[in-house]
């Protein structure tokens, strides 16, 4: 994708989403650290609906630790794989106490070094807490960077150091959640949406003007 494309493909991305933001709800880098933790393998859906119950609780590392493990698993067992993170939110939730003044750290190195928090999360709480140029390639952004020949690459490191790389300076701050966002209701992993695709002009995906066309002969069938 040339220079003058990529400009095209966020500024029409950004006039598609003019207010982009993570849809996990959240008031404080704690509170987004603890749903980031919990959203792994599992929708934001089911990740805001437990921690509408959980944070009126516990929305502090010092309110989780004195939850302890089993009774945090109490407030997330309809999440997936919830024994599991209930550890690591006990366990950051501590180590927060103890080595970070009971705040969230600021960097990626210390982000990492948490129960629980890999390179994505980390990624996610820098850009949407504390507002860093970092992009976290999930599924969604991996499979848009792929498919539109946006950046493309083999794993997530790959793809997102080319995103770093390539993607225009103003748009950058946004453009995690303009590429997820994207991915997630537009350019969809089975039936993307090709036909009604903000960017379709930028896009290098091959199969794209095959599938807009059999969407549009799809809806004039159903409306004859």
């Amino acid at each position: 994708m040339s220079p003058a494309k990529r400009e095209e493909f966020f500024r029409r991305l950004a006039e598609a989403i003019p207010e982009p933001k993570s849809e996990l709800e959240f008031a404080t880098p704690f509170e987004l650290l603890v749903a980031v933790v919990l959203s792994a393998q599992a929708t934001d859906r089911s990740v805001n609906a437990a921690t509408a119950k959980l944070f009126p609780v516990a929305n502090t590392p010092a309110q989780i630790a004195a939850l302890g493990v089993e009774g945090l698993e109490k407030h997330i067992r309809t999440i997936g794989l919830y024994r599991g993170k209930a550890r690591n939110v006990v366990a950051l939730s501590r180590l927060l106490i103890d080595k970070h003044g009971g705040e969230v750290p600021r960097t990626r190195e210390a982000l990492e070094a948490l129960p629980g928090v890999g390179r994505k999360t980390a990624n996610v709480v820098l850009n949407a807490a504390f507002g860093e140029p970092t992009l976290a390639v999930d599924t969604h952004v991996f499979r848009v960077a792929n498919r539109t020949g946006l950046a493309p690459g083999k794993n997530p490191l790959e793809v997102e150091a080319k995103l770093m790389k390539v993607v225009p300076p103003r748009y950058l701050p946004h453009a995690h959640h303009y590429l997820i966002l994207h991915g997630r209701y537009t350019c969809l992993a089975r039936k993307p949406l090709c036909g009604r695709c903000p960017v379709y002009e930028a896009c290098g995906f091959r199969d794209k003007r095959r599938i807009a066309a059999a969407a549009k002969d799809a809806h004039v069938q159903s409306h004859a």
